[in-house]
């Protein structure tokens, strides 16, 4: 490898979705793995075979569909973990195992009962077990921050002569500051004598904000991995945020020494979008790189300098990233070809998504709006994947009579459940509310409304209406998304979805239960 080259390696499907309120299913997590492709991300962190069936079937998934990224699984130093990565990746010509144990005084003491001595011995026996199953092992020191730095000397010496090719060294509570952390990493360089034969690589996370400073710090001191999430996504404070470090690196070349990243930089934007859209996350205005607001200039004097040199107030430009005008007309006049030939412009291959049901919803879409844009199309087809999971309850037929101080909201929803189609008339404070009464009673699903929010997908009066809700259900949270140029519909759709992942969740509790 070019020892300028920094290797990005993305765990927004790990520890991003550590964040996250509820697990995100197989075919959105392949939905993120094929963007994350896109982008060129050199490692995608998949998941933690161990954790449940599901997990080690969707890393598997993400293996057998990804072709230009190594996929990798993540275990503790235990066998049974790393066995499990195996059954993941079994009969896949290259794959990562990803091993690792605590290091730190207060997680070996407190956390593992155990001596430090035990602890390099389940490191190395660890490291030893990956590599009987692939020569691509990376090894973790948790919370390295906070380890004493003989201790830390100490592991990664082991780690790399038992055949780990990667050692990451982990601020896994954000403790440090960058000049420490960049320390840290200088004292290893300096300090373990077979270094040059493994890559080393940081896993920053943002408690104090500094997770981004301290990767690049670790960067200039030699490091050339960095483990970093789309969107800063992750536990508590969140991760290195992916954007932010590879358009440092981009823009501040010559000071960070001439390193680089293999990122096509134009897809960061679509990125961002897609991971914000599935995972329900959204991305806050004044983020840096991918929020709204970073491009934007309110400012009188802002807005005169960018007006004649947008170098004044840009120091990038919004097209780096991929933020751009759409120029590509789609009406209810174009045909499959103008449709399929956006979404490869978008990054999406043939073969991913079905045409002939993208064009029919496109068409549905195109009769409304009079002009459909990408984002549009995008939004419709992530809505097309979300419909290829198994559905129990399908929206047949809506209708809504509201308005006037003396008229009664009154819904009627006609809804297509298994083989049979049923429907339902009622009333409500409000027209959503009476939706949202029918649909309970159709699907016999008494469900509480934790959270509703709406949110508009495109500009102008003819923008689709997003509405996202969150409810919860026999003590469980859920998620349901629905996408309409009616709002109400919108309603009624997420709605909905949010019963169909309940069905799915009752499906799996009975096969369990059977089990």
């Amino acid at each position: 490898m070019d020892n300028k080259q920094v290797i990005i390696f993305d765990t927004t499907l790990r520890d991003g979705e550590q964040a996250l309120q509820q697990s995100l299913t197989s075919k959105q997590k392949l939905q993120i793995a094929l963007c994350l492709e896109q982008l060129g991300v050199d490692v995608i962190e998949a998941g933690f075979p161990i954790s449940s069936p599901e997990d080690l079937n969707s890393v598997r998934e993400i293996a057998l569909n990804v072709k230009n990224s190594t996929i990798c699984g993540l275990s503790r130093a235990l066998d049974k973990d790393i066995e499990a990565c195996y059954e993941a990746f079994k009969g896949i010509d290259h794959y990562r195992i990803h091993t690792f144990i605590a290091t730190s005084d207060i997680h070996v003491k407190d956390k593992l009962k155990k001596d430090f001595d035990d602890i390099v011995n389940m490191a190395v026996h660890a490291v030893k077990k990956a590599r009987s199953y692939t020569d691509d092992v990376e090894f973790s020191c948790e919370d390295a921050g906070r380890t004493p730095i003989d201790h830390l000397c100490r592991m990664v010496e082991n780690a790399i002569s038992a055949g780990a090719t990667t050692i990451n060294i982990p601020d896994t509570v954000g403790y440090t500051l960058p000049y420490e952390f960049g320390g840290i990493i200088k004292t290893l360089f300096n300090r373990v004598p077979n270094i040059d034969k493994a890559v080393i690589s940081v896993h920053c996370h943002n408690d104090l904000g500094m997770a981004t400073a301290n990767s690049l710090s670790a960067v200039l001191e030699g490091a050339r991995q960095i483990e970093c999430t789309v969107n800063g996504l992750g536990e508590r404070a969140g991760n290195t945020s992916l954007e932010e470090v590879v358009m440092t690196m981009k823009l501040r070349e010559e000071y960070m020494h001439g390193v680089y990243t293999k990122i096509v930089s134009e897809n960061i934007a679509r990125a961002s979008q897609v991971v914000s859209g599935i995972t329900n996350e959204p991305v806050p205005s004044h983020k840096a790189i991918v929020g709204s607001n970073a491009f934007a200039h309110s400012s009188g004097i802002h807005q005169d300098g960018v007006l004649k040199n947008k170098s004044t107030y840009e120091i990038l430009t919004p097209q780096s990233v991929g933020f751009k005008e759409n120029n590509m007309h789609m009406t209810a006049r174009s045909g499959r070809h103008m449709i399929k030939a956006v979404l490869e412009k978008l990054g999406y291959r043939e073969g991913s998504y079905n045409l002939d049901d993208v064009y029919a919803r496109f068409l549905k879409l195109a009769d409304r709006k009079g002009q459909v844009f990408d984002y549009d199309l995008e939004a419709l087809l992530f809505f097309s994947h979300q419909d290829e999971l198994d559905t129990q309850f399908e929206l047949d037929n809506l209708s809504v009579l509201s308005g006037g101080k003396n008229i009664i909201p009154t819904a009627t929803v006609r809804l297509k459940i298994g083989k049979r189609t049923r429907t339902d008339s009622g009333t409500g404070n409000g027209p959503v509310d009476a939706v949202f009464n029918c649909i309970s009673r159709l699907t016999g699903i008494k469900l509480n409304l934790d959270n509703f929010q709406i949110s508009a997908k495109g500009s102008g009066m003819n923008a689709q209406g997003q509405v996202d809700v969150d409810v919860i259900y026999e003590g469980r949270h859920y998620h349901g998304k629905g996408l309409s140029t009616d709002v109400i519909e919108s309603s009624a759709l997420a709605l909905i979805s949010a019963c169909n992942s309940i069905y799915r969740a009752k499906l799996i509790n009975e096969k369990q239960d059977k089990n």
